[in-house]
């Protein structure tokens, strides 16, 4: 397995602390609000890599936080409390918001067959450790106190933008422009470990502690939860691009000023989702959401389709045509694989070339998690001369990384249909392929017409016809 490293911007070969066991943390979202198809890209991409490592033989430990105490608008500690704001907009205690909005992603990443990680960790089930590990910091002179609140020195830290590569003279801090930068910090760029006084006084979630009733710092709980649940070393740790020059910046920064040990080997990271206007978020345009997808008729599945088709480390941008180019393809591939579903595969031993292809497979996705490669193997594979039975083992051992449902494809799409509704339908089909037959066109156009009246999509195959309700 190779892997791009943020931390040393090249491509290298993986290997974990422990041989075979792969501990991997992953920034979980801030659950104030839906999650947009953005974020879900990194999700999608985290997923993949989960899957490929089992795939490859490791045995995965991985943990994501849900970031259930507030979250302010900048990185920075600056702004408003995410949270807070979500509450008042819905007239929900901040709790019941967290709650609405964690059951809400976890039903997003269920239509896209993203797997709940091994360990989910909420931020609020953490305060205790949080403040052990404060003060630990403090006993060891990272920290400083003022005005009210405590702030973790980054001048005591050796090689602060180690990961992201910025000078510090230049490193911009990310605030809107109506946030005022902090006057009580040394230096621009340390950060709080724990609020207790903020210029907004109506902060929800507060806790008693040796510095008086507040609140964490953002990028403290990662730190907390990674090394509570995964130890002091950490194989990968993952997330967005946008969170290198601040958040993952602090991660390193506290973690190891608190252990003293080199934290994490491998920093993974997801490049944008864009639109014509730069990078998507849920404060500009139209907020693209799952369910404003299916709204519009999409399967969630085809934008998983459509993410696995670029590589996590370039952006990708994002339309509705192109994505309506990518269902269509999709549909086109599931009306492909419709024909092995209902192969038996036990016993199935693959041939030369059956071998050759599921490890032209397993390479594309070793070489840095190159999936529109792998997914042109999966294509190779319908192709060749090999038998079904193989083809169905290849397909159903691909979409264990893949999770695109390909062999359970027809009946997901079907869902509902009655029997007799199901058998009109095939007689249907059957009559229409009659017609082909003899080159009445009229007969088989006026046939797919009906069934489109009716609500059925025919999806024509070299391997036959397939439908979908």
């Amino acid at each position: 397995m190779k892997l791009y490293n943020s931390l040393t911007r090249s491509v290298v070969p993986f290997e974990p602390w422990t041989p075979g066991e792969v501990s991997m943390y992953t920034c979980g979202p801030t659950v104030y609000n839906y999650a947009h198809i953005g974020n879900l890209r990194t999700y999608i991409h985290e997923d993949v890599l989960e899957k490929t490592l089992e795939f490859l033989g490791y045995t995965v430990h991985r943990v994501m936080n849900i970031t259930d105490v507030g979250h302010l608008e900048s990185d920075a500690d600056e702004g408003e409390d995410k949270m807070l704001l979500s509450a008042r907009k819905e007239r929900k205690t901040v709790w019941e918001v967290a709650q609405y909005y964690t059951d809400a992603f976890f039903e997003d990443c269920g239509k896209l067959n993203i797997r709940k990680p091994e360990v989910l960790a909420k931020a609020t089930d953490y305060i205790e450790d949080y403040i052990e590990f404060i003060r630990g910091l403090e006993e060891k002179g990272y920290t400083y106190f003022a005005n009210g609140n405590v702030y973790f020195d980054i001048s005591k830290f050796e090689d602060y933008t180690r990961l992201s590569k910025m000078d510090l003279d230049t490193l911009k801090i990310a605030h809107r422009e109506d946030v005022d930068e902090d006057a009580h910090k040394k230096n621009p760029q340390d950060f709080v470990l724990w609020f207790t006084k903020s210029k907004f006084g109506k902060q929800a979630m507060k806790w008693d502690s040796p510095w008086g009733v507040g609140y964490p710092g953002w990028h403290i709980e990662c730190s907390v939860i990674a090394l509570k649940t995964l130890g002091e070393r950490l194989d990968i740790h993952c997330g967005g691009v946008d969170h290198i020059p601040i958040h993952h910046t602090n991660e390193i920064a506290q973690t190891e000023s608190y252990t003293g040990k080199k934290w994490t080997k491998y920093w993974w990271h997801s490049e944008f989702l864009i639109d014509h206007t730069g990078k998507m978020s849920k404060s500009s345009g139209e907020f693209l959401t799952v369910s404003l997808l299916e709204s519009k008729g999409f399967d969630p599945l085809s934008y998983r389709y459509y993410v696995l088709n670029s590589h996590y480390r370039k952006q990708l941008a994002f339309s509705f045509e192109s994505l309506e180019m990518a269902e269509r393809a999709f549909e086109k591939l599931k009306g492909k694989t419709a024909p092995f579903t209902s192969i038996p595969t036990e016993g199935v031993e693959l041939s030369k070339k059956g071998s050759d292809l599921l490890e032209a497979f397993k390479g594309h996705l070793a070489d840095d998690l190159n999936t529109p490669n792998a997914m042109t193997v999966l294509y190779d594979v319908l192709k060749s001369e090999i038998k079904d039975e193989e083809k169905a083992v290849l397909l159903d051992k691909m979409d264990q990384v893949l999770s695109l449902g390909l062999l359970d494809a027809v009946e997901k799409s079907n869902t509902g249909v009655s029997e007799d509704e199901a058998a009109y339908i095939e007689e249907m089909i059957t009559m229409r392929s009659t017609a082909k037959k003899e080159k009445n066109w009229a007969v088989a156009d006026a046939i797919r017409y009906e069934l489109k009246e009716k609500g059925v999509e025919l999806i024509d195959t070299p391997e036959g016809t397939t439908w979908k309700k």
